[in-house]
């Protein structure tokens, strides 16, 4: 199996195929990109969030080698952190910094957080996988992903919906991927 069919398929399973708690014996290092939103509608569910993302995202997922970059979602879309795990360290300041997310904003702004995660996601060494993340408790601040450009983005997603917030995984750059891969099949007919 070749290189991007290798990476195809790892891709399709792991966005598709592994809950965001499965155990985590990968040896092919993940580039994650996390946007969490932080206007005031993640107020309320906000401590049930950080535990979720401690336990099943920072201590299940993310292993030493392994890059992250967090967006928080507020009026106006900034990183919050940007890292590469190599120690308990990395995952002790990952994770004060989401404790500390302001959830203040009056509105999510996902679509600067995407526009921002797009370059970088389709930057990812094609020997490493990326794996893409919004949590969301404001259907309002959806409504400009679902309906706009960025609507191409959820074509290839999935999501785990909880009382007040829900996560969305998703894979920006699978649909060139895909193409490429059927060509190449095709091509080899």
């Amino acid at each position: 199996m070749d290189t991007i069919k290798k990476h195809l398929f790892l891709s399709f399973f792991l966005v598709f195929l592994i809950p965001a708690g499965a155990e985590n014996n990968r040896d092919i290092a993940l580039d994650m990109f996390l946007i969490i939103d932080s206007s005031q509608a993640m107020e309320t569910p906000k401590n049930e969030v950080i535990s979720w993302l401690n336990d099943r995202v920072i201590d299940e997922i993310l292993i030493n080698g392994d890059s992250i970059t967090v967006w928080a979602a507020g009026e106006r879309a900034e990183i919050i952190y940007s890292d590469t795990i190599s120690t308990d360290t990395s995952k002790s300041e990952l994770r004060e910094r989401i404790r500390n997310l302001n959830t203040d904003g009056r509105a999510a702004d996902f679509t600067g957080a995407l526009r921002e995660l797009e370059p970088r996601v389709s930057g990812v060494p094609q020997d490493r996988l990326a794996y893409s993340m919004l949590i969301t408790s404001s259907a309002e601040g959806l409504v400009p992903l679902l309906t706009g450009t960025a609507q191409q983005i959820f074509r290839w997603s999935r999501s785990e919906r909880y009382e007040r917030w829900q996560v969305f995984i998703f894979a920006p750059d699978i649909g060139p991927r895909v193409q490429q891969a059927a060509s190449a099949f095709l091509g080899a007919r």
